[in-house]
């Protein structure tokens, strides 16, 4: 049965000898395989083949969600939760989804507007997360948080990270917010070193409008998926909800979300692999 895969787009990071050269392997092999080997930038897609890290990823995704083109990973950073190939498995996990052994996973992402004086002032995208943050003058921010038109708290912090479940094992994983799994429904609303003991993460569904309010805002700054980044004022609104597109991730044969995250994380051993090694 052919591929429904034939035209393959690859990515990878630029300036790595290590990615540069498994992009020319990988560019013959798909060649052996009939496939046509688009070159970056290229949109008109059936596949994008990532090589690198999450961060890669991330660029890829955002870059190519409009498109609607599918990705899968191969992994040559150091966590690698969005890549799940490891870069000795390449050919064969490249071969499994072009023989039509993979599953396809939908992540949210998240559509992000900043408005300032009543206009937008910047709309942009994130599929990890979307932060406010204090700059390099190192002051704590202050900020309002409103839910779906509800007024949450008021907030003197270092920031506030509202995390997709893609986003949870990222930078909210470090500052103590929890893992949602990616069929969770849910957004995680992370406070970045609160002044304030009371002020703990909160998941809410994913169909709800985040707002948060620049109360003071001294050198404060929004990011979205660490590659977007606006300057933030006092007055100014972001505004979040969950965005109409979706990225859809091809994982191979034999992906699991919690051996992804046994593997990443360092959690222990399986009860049943213990008692075979005693």
């Amino acid at each position: 049965m052919p591929s429904r895969f034939r035209r393959v787009l690859l990515i990878g990071k630029p300036g790595s000898a290590e990615t540069e050269s498994s992009l020319k392997e990988l560019t013959q092999f798909l060649r052996q395989q009939g496939c046509e080997v688009l070159a970056a930038g290229e949109t008109k897609a059936d596949l994008a083949i990532v090589i690198g890290g999450d961060g890669t990823m991330l660029g890829a995704a955002r870059d190519l969600v409009r498109h609607h083109v599918p990705l899968v990973g191969i992994n040559q950073g150091r966590l690698g939760f969005m890549t799940d190939i490891g870069h000795a498995d390449m050919y064969t996990g490249v071969t499994a989804i072009l023989e039509g052994h993979y599953a396809i996973e939908e992540r949210t992402l998240l559509d992000a507007e900043i408005t300032r004086g009543g206009a937008s002032h910047l709309r942009t995208i994130a599929l990890n997360e979307a932060v406010i943050g204090k700059g390099s003058q190192g002051r704590l921010i202050e900020f309002e948080l409103s839910v779906d038109g509800e007024f949450v708290y008021t907030l003197r912090a270092d920031g506030m990270i509202v995390a997709t479940p893609t986003g949870s094992t990222a930078y909210a994983l470090s500052a103590q917010g929890p893992i949602l799994h990616p069929a969770v429904p849910a957004l995680t609303l992370v406070p970045l070193n609160p002044h304030t003991l009371s002020a703990r993460p909160v998941s809410v569904s994913d169909r709800s409008v985040i707002e948060i309010r620049m109360v003071h805002a001294l050198d404060a700054r929004a990011h979205f998926d660490g590659l977007a980044l606006a300057d933030m004022a006092a007055g100014d609104r972001l505004i979040l909800k969950r965005s109409a597109d979706v990225v859809r991730f091809v994982h191979p044969p034999g992906y699991r979300y919690f051996a992804t995250l046994r593997g990443k994380l360092g959690w222990g051993e399986s009860i049943e692999k213990r008692r075979a090694t005693d």
